[in-house]
């Protein structure tokens, strides 16, 4: 393990991608790190600033073509891969193969679950790295420390299962809330679909107007249903939502539950700040405070709360982070200090933005 009083190095691959330009901005400011290398494919040789005008001032080498790279000559500690799903598993295994030395950080899908047949069934083609898949560690930092320590390869999750698992998971686990009745319904921000051009995403079909999408079939499902079965210790389906909100960032996620074993919404909540107490980064509201994505805008920050329902026996929880933030880069960031033993916070001290 790198000392924390050592520097690191340390690769963004796809730097010309939203969560690649979120990791650049969050680590210009890590006491620890140097950014040696940069990869964009359709921008290489380019300055980062070309690409994102408000990072002209970040210092950083000029993009590189990810081809162009030997590995095995490469002076990297950390790779934050920060590709499309499904590009990400031949360069990862070509990563560990030539580096014994590198811990990668995946952003992507691609190793998030750990049985092969369920990636085959939700992303339509066998897993090309099975045994990477395998040894890989589903990065929810603050319920895998641990495990993120000892390992060099963290599938860290995605944004929807974030804003969704920080609540569930330990109500699930104290027994507070029925298992077989959980309903996720989630409204995210546009660059949620990345940046690659896409008539969908286009400012006219997307402002003033909000829709489902992905009904019953949304890849995050069975990534959110692996967790929450691990926290249960039993199987668990959810009814899982997503919307497109008009907005550029941000998730905001409301959880239907039904309460066990005599339970009320101040047990749920109460049980969410015992849990979460001392956490840098997980906030559980007072009182009856809403969540809202403005609390969280540009932070790595979740926050939450829980309200009684109209129903009895039911409850609703509410959360909200930054999509390109705790629900991808920020957390990646937060798992490579953990990773590599520096303070947790070290780069994810920005409050939130507002207005």
């Amino acid at each position: 393990m790198t000392k924390a009083s050592n520097r690191i190095r340390v690769a963004i691959l796809g730097a010309s991608g939203y969560t690649g330009a979120e990791l650049v901005r969050i680590l210009a400011h890590h006491p620890a790190v140097e950014m040696s290398l940069l990869t964009a494919d359709r921008r290489a040789g380019k300055p980062l600033g070309e690409v994102f005008p408000h990072l002209s001032f970040v210092k950083v080498p000029i993009l590189t073509n990810l081809d162009e790279v030997n590995w095995a000559k490469a002076d990297v500690d950390a790779v934050f891969a920060a590709l499309p799903h499904g590009t990400t598993q031949k360069v990862i295994s070509t990563i560990l193969g030539a580096n014994k030395k590198v811990r990668v950080f995946d952003l992507s899908a691609d190793f998030r679950l750990r049985d092969g047949e369920a990636y085959k069934t939700w992303y339509g083609h066998a897993h090309e790295a099975l045994g990477l898949q395998a040894r890989a560690v589903y990065g929810l930092t603050e319920h895998a420390r641990a495990e993120i320590s000892k390992t060099d390869l963290v599938a860290c999750p995605g944004c929807y299962p974030t804003a969704a698992l920080l609540p569930l998971k330990p109500l699930l686990a104290d027994k507070l809330i029925e298992s077989g009745d959980i309903i996720i319904d989630s409204k995210s921000g546009v660059s949620g679909a990345g940046r690659a051009e896409k008539e969908a995403s286009l400012y006219s079909e997307v402002t003033e107007g909000m829709h489902p999408y992905g009904i019953a079939s949304h890849r995050h499902a069975p990534e959110i249903e692996q967790s929450l079965t691990d926290s249960a210790k039993q199987a668990i389906t959810v009814t899982f939502t997503p919307h497109l909100a008009p907005m550029s960032r941000g998730i905001l996620s409301t959880k239907y539950v039904k309460l066990a074993n005599g339970a009320k919404p101040a047990d749920l909540q109460a049980a969410l700040k015992k849990r979460y107490a001392g956490e840098p980064f997980v906030s559980v509201l007072s009182d009856k405070q809403v969540p809202s994505t403005r609390m969280t805008r540009g932070s790595n920050r979740c926050v939450m709360n829980v309200f009684a329902d109209r129903q009895p026996g039911r409850a609703i929880v509410v959360s909200a982070i930054d999509n390109l933030v705790k629900g991808a880069s920020g957390q990646a960031v937060q798992n490579m200090n953990v990773s590599f033993g520096f303070t947790e916070t070290d780069g994810l001290q920005q409050e939130a933005l507002f207005p």
